[in-house]
């Protein structure tokens, strides 16, 4: 047995695979996409793939966006390569190539670049609040105290959902 591992570490491989399926030698370019490109990058495009010539060096990047920003994204290119070549440390990416996608999409090429907004979620019923303190009040760490509080109100909660009815 290892001990407890963070979930990133588990999944690693698998997004390895995938992202180098696709030419991304650096999956944190699309794991991370608005914190390099910027938010107002983000959200008028995603990055699709990349792809190497003969030497290695000197990739193109293709992104993904709509007809009507290309002309705004087209001319943030320039800064663009260098924020994502920062990324990688080196200048890995020679040219940005953009591709256009109708509103609708394809399979392959959904407009909509931003997440969905993070549902609200509804406070847990007063008795399961009630159980939770109770469970964590022998701990003397405030925060670690919230923590566990949390916690519990999440095991409580799904544990109390009936069959069938999985958000």
């Amino acid at each position: 047995m290892r001990g407890f591992e963070a979930a990133s570490h588990l999944m690693e491989p698998q997004i390895r695979k995938a992202s180098e399926s696709r030419g991304f030698a650096v999956a944190r370019l699309l794991t991370h996409w608005p914190e390099i490109a910027g938010e107002d990058i983000a959200t008028l495009c995603r990055p699709v793939k990349i792809s190497y010539g003969k030497g290695g060096l000197g990739a193109n990047l293709t992104l993904l966006t709509t007809g009507a920003a290309a002309p705004m994204l087209q001319m943030q290119l320039p800064r663009l390569r260098e924020k994502v070549n920062a990324c990688y440390g080196y200048n890995a990416i020679a040219r940005i190539t953009l591709t256009q996608t109708a509103p609708m999409g394809f399979a392959e090429g959904q407009a909509e670049f931003t997440p969905a907004p993070k549902s609200a979620s509804a406070a847990p019923a007063p008795e399961i609040q009630r159980a939770a303190q109770e469970t964590a009040s022998d701990v003397t760490d405030d925060g670690l105290r919230s923590a566990l509080e949390r916690l519990a109100c999440n095991v409580l909660s799904k544990a109390r959902k009936p069959e069938g009815k999985h958000s």
